[in-house]
């Protein structure tokens, strides 16, 4: 950020600016919550052919989850004779505080940030991490051997593939010196090519493993064992219902928004779209002032432009998510076991030692380190080219019958156009 731009780090301290970022945040987490649970409708019904919410809101049915909303709002709130009132009461807000003062050190933009910090990477990796003691203490508060199977499960998942995905953490901090999210991102500044995922073939696995092990944080498809859906129950939520179980699924879509947008921040520019050569905020405040007497007014503009490229970046992570989990089968826990220990704690081991060789070596080699930017970052946009003109080129058909996307629920089997 300009020099000159009023800095925000003086009213980071003020109680007035904590109210202010902490309301935003929270409101962004609700709608996020509110959108992920329509898209993920809309994502399945596209994968398996079947139509997702169409009664409520259009013909999209983009008010089905505003509808699902009030339905919880409006449930009994039934707490089991066995369980233990105080952890069954606490455990879905601990679950949720967690994946939510994640986003304290988000960087959504060029100073957009709720609380700058220079360990922002540490603190998000531990503040997420505390998720677990949330569903485990659902899982024994519950009273329910299959709420407690489900949280046991949870918590050896979870703390298993922390290792894996914190080193694959470190070797992107290797490559940026720095644990600041913000500088970081600053690194990143210019065309697709400056992203650290293509600094390097190392980065570019280190981002996949951390996006798989992120996966398996977030208890999504193939990693979802904690809610064991393969017994008929809801694992560690069995017992819950209502508000309290609306909860657990914020904690789970804020997860899935907070791993895609680190993902974002350390290996994909960021708040930086990759097509423009400088950060629009600092040229739009140059632009309508001076170097020396920069505008806030465009810088205001311009960070509109950079919140709006890491959101969507954000989301397009959590598509990805949803994409696999409607993809894949479920695992069994011993093949979940399996995966890490066996296959992605060697690998991120082997991507940080050999990342630590590349910047003593052969980062200093400028024509093999040139090469590889340039042309991982070509192969890359090529097949991504590739896979948008195959996506548009694939039409959406309605099952037979259903003629358009109606409001009215579609014929019964018997009453298809066609069948007698």
């Amino acid at each position: 950020m300009l020099a000159s731009i009023p800095d925000l780090t003086a009213a980071q301290d003020h109680w007035l600016w904590a109210l202010v970022a902490v309301n935003v945040l929270m409101g962004f987490v609700l709608a996020s919550a509110i959108f992920f649970v329509w898209l993920e409708r809309k994502v399945s019904g596209r994968i398996q052919d079947r139509l997702g919410p169409t009664r409520v809101g259009g013909k999209f049915g983009w008010l089905q989850t505003i509808a699902d909303g009030i339905k919880l709002l409006c449930k009994e709130d039934t707490i089991p004779a066995a369980a233990d009132q105080f952890l069954f009461r606490l455990a879905p807000y601990l679950a949720l505080a967690g994946p939510f003062a994640a986003f304290l050190a988000l960087p959504f933009g060029n100073g957009l940030v709720g609380r700058e910090l220079g360990i922002a990477v540490f603190f998000m990796l531990a503040a997420l991490s505390t998720e677990v003691f949330g569903v485990i203490m659902a899982g024994y508060g519950s009273g329910s051997k299959w709420a407690l199977f489900g949280g046991i499960r949870e918590s050896a998942q979870v703390v298993s593939y922390e290792v894996p995905r914190s080193l694959c953490v470190i070797v992107g901090i290797v490559v940026a010196g720095s644990l600041n999210l913000m500088e970081v991102v600053r690194q990143q500044e210019g065309f697709f090519w400056s992203w650290h995922l293509f600094h390097d073939p190392f980065n570019f696995a280190a981002c996949c493993v951390f996006f798989i092990c992120g996966m398996s944080s977030c208890k999504r498809a193939p990693f979802d064992l904690a809610e064991a859906e393969s017994e008929l129950v809801a694992g560690f939520h069995t017992e819950y219902s209502g508000f309290r179980w609306l909860l657990f699924f914020m904690a789970e879509y804020g997860s899935m928004f907070a791993i895609s947008a680190i993902a974002a921040s350390l290996w994909l520019g960021g708040w930086h779209s990759g097509f423009l050569p400088v950060d629009p905020s600092d040229w739009l405040a140059v632009q309508m002032g001076t170097a020396e007497d920069p505008a806030v007014v465009g810088w205001l503009l311009g960070n509109v432009v950079n919140v709006t490229v890491f959101i969507l970046k954000g989301w397009v992570g959590v598509f990805i998510m949803m994409w696999v989990r409607w993809t894949l089968p479920r695992l069994r826990i011993d093949q979940v076991m399996m995966t890490c220990l066996k296959y992605l704690t060697p690998i991120s081991c082997f991507l940080l030692l050999a990342v630590t060789v590349w910047q003593l070596t052969l980062d200093r080699v400028s024509m093999v380190a040139v090469a590889w930017r340039y042309g991982s970052a070509i192969v890359l946009a090529l097949a991504v080219i590739a896979w948008i003109i195959q996506l548009w080129r694939t039409p959406s058909e309605a099952p037979p019958g259903v003629t358009g996307w109606a409001r009215r629920p579609p014929k019964m089997p018997g009453e298809l156009v066609g069948v007698r």
